[in-house]
């Protein structure tokens, strides 16, 4: 017998203030990624609280990573993921005091209807989202095998079911110069510095060349050491992305060629260290418009996506490559207001309205995974849609 979908809404209602008071609490003490140490014991404290489950920690030895499961313990297995990791100086101005909250209202809903569930559910802890790649980790070590499906909700400044996600890679550049006195004999020297600047500007010449979709944008860790020396040592750092692998790697090949060249130009050396990225996302459109339903029936008109707005990269496009997977966009603020990383962002990332969305994306989670779990068809044409996706 299906469970009345009112018995979640009413649960995340019913929870509104602990939820609320704990995503404020996220948004006053930001930390950066693999650092979320408080962030993880107050969410694992909260599960425990509220949901009255057992909360494993330190998940495969990363210490701010935890999991925490409910359910019958037989049938499909669904995951809500929580991040909460802030970014340097702007804190959560991406809004991840926001998932979280999300992800646990939604995960102690459904714990709270104990063996009444038809399958499993699993809130998973994710660390290191801006730029550490906490959830390929936990893919590594097997956190996501034998799962049938994943979720999680991003905040805003639109409701999108299934905007894109672009493959990204990092690129160090380090140049070697030979340092002189600027003044005294310039002409003994070999800028760093000239050719690292140089980079930028070979990079901005060759975008004419770029597909649509792409992305590189960098800057200057190191610009020198004196206003009086040649710079001996500069060093810079570029985001590489793009829709698909195949120009990723084209592009980062470009760009590597950029810096070769300014090096050349400059007569210095370059030395070049790349870091894996994240993967594009592979949106289930099946799983993103039942998730739409969901928000319609409370009350939400969500888009399926919106070319007017460009796209950014996250490790839920690892997840989506390795299980069916949505990462849902929701509104905190009108569109056009802000957007991710901007400090306006970090403001709605704590008002009413930004509560408010918490709430709405816990109860449509809520609301969709039960359906995963008590519809079969349902699963089943996630599941055909994820496999055609990967050949």
């Amino acid at each position: 017998m299906a469970i009345d979908r009112r018995l979640t809404d009413c649960a995340v209602d019913d929870l509104g203030g602990p939820l609320v008071a704990l995503s404020r609490r996220l948004h006053e003490n930001p930390e950066l990624r693999w650092e979320e140490h408080r962030a993880a014991a107050w969410l694992a404290e909260a599960l425990e609280q509220l949901g009255g489950v057992q909360v494993e920690r330190e998940l495969c030895g990363y210490p701010t990573a935890f999991r925490a499961r409910a359910g019958s313990g037989q049938g499909p297995r669904v995951a809500i993921l929580a991040e909460y990791d802030a970014l340097p100086e702007i804190g959560h101005a991406c809004g991840h005091n926001l998932i979280a909250g999300a992800a646990v209202g939604a995960f102690v809903a459904l714990a709270r209807l104990g063996p009444a569930l038809g399958g499993t559910v699993e809130i998973i802890g994710t660390p290191g989202e801006e730029g550490g790649g906490g959830k390929i980790r936990l893919i590594e070590r097997g956190v996501f095998e034998g799962l049938d499906a994943a979720m999680m909700f991003h905040p805003f400044d639109r409701d999108l079911l299934c905007h894109p996600a672009l493959a990204n890679k990092w690129l160090e550049m380090r140049f070697e110069g030979k340092p002189s006195h600027a003044s005294a004999a310039p002409w003994d020297g070999s800028s760093a510095l000239t050719a690292c600047l140089e980079t930028f500007r070979l990079v901005d010449s060759q975008r004419v060349h770029f597909r649509d979709g792409v992305r590189v944008h960098g800057f200057v860790t190191n610009g020198g050491q004196a206003v009086n020396i040649i710079p001996e040592h500069a060093a810079c750092e570029f985001s590489v992305r793009a829709r698909a692998p195949e120009e990723l790697e084209r592009v980062r090949s470009i760009v590597e060629r950029c810096a070769r060249g300014a090096a050349l130009a400059a007569g210095v050396d370059v030395s070049i260290s790349v870091r894996a990225g994240y993967r594009e996302i592979i949106n289930n459109l099946t799983l993103a418009r039942r998730f739409g339903a969901a928000l319609e029936a409370l009350g939400r008109k969500p888009r399926e996506t919106d070319d007017r707005v460009g796209a950014g990269s996250t490790d839920m496009g690892d997840v989506s490559q390795v299980v069916p997977a949505i990462h849902p966009y929701l509104a905190i603020c009108d569109e056009g207001e802000s957007l991710c990383h901007e400090h306006r962002f970090l403001e709605c990332a704590a008002s009413e309205r930004g509560f408010d969305t918490m709430r709405v994306a816990a109860q449509a989670m809520a609301r969709t995974t039960l359906d995963l779990l008590e519809d079969g068809a349902l699963l089943a044409a996630v599941k055909r849609e994820w496999s055609e996706a990967k050949r």
